[in-house]
């Protein structure tokens, strides 16, 4: 049985990629928006002499409105943090990899002739690809943390 070991050891990366992708496409956030245009239009049903209840129905709705304009601001925030990324995202991307394919090698059979120098190699790698990913979001937070002191002194 070692070739069907074999075979899911090859076959967990892209599995478990394609899970991630699958559900990735199914996760999808509330509709605020419509939960607050539904608790509007229940609003407008109340009676008027259902004046506690329309209270806490409208204090209900200022809360989600107040929450779905906090969100936009953070948003917006980490759009901007995102934007100022000197470097390349790509150097993230190749570091994630790097890493995980160096995981994945520190599984394979050790008895094979080249997996220390590979492992070694893929170490210096990892760290290379590591110092220029971290160069590039060091010099996104000082540009991010700059832009907000100079925000905050107009």
């Amino acid at each position: 049985m070692p070739g069907i070991a074999e075979l899911a050891l090859g076959a967990a990366p892209i599995a478990g990629g394609a899970m991630l992708g699958v559900i990735a496409g199914n996760l999808k956030p509330p509709d605020v928006r419509g939960l607050i245009i539904k608790d509007m239009d229940l609003l407008d049903r109340l009676r008027e002499e259902d004046v506690e209840l329309r209270t806490r129905l409208k204090a209900s709705i200022d809360q989600r409105i107040g929450e779905l304009i906090t969100a936009g601001e953070r948003s917006r925030e980490l759009r901007d943090a995102a934007m100022s990324y000197r470097g390349n995202w790509r150097d993230i991307v190749v570091f994630v990899c790097a890493v995980l394919f160096t995981i994945i090698w520190w599984n394979v059979s050790h008895s094979r002739s080249n997996w220390l120098t590979m492992f070694i190699a893929m170490i210096i790698v990892s760290a290379a690809a590591g110092i220029y990913a971290g160069r590039g979001l060091l010099r996104a937070m000082r540009t991010f943390v700059h832009r907000n002191d100079d925000a905050q002194s107009q």
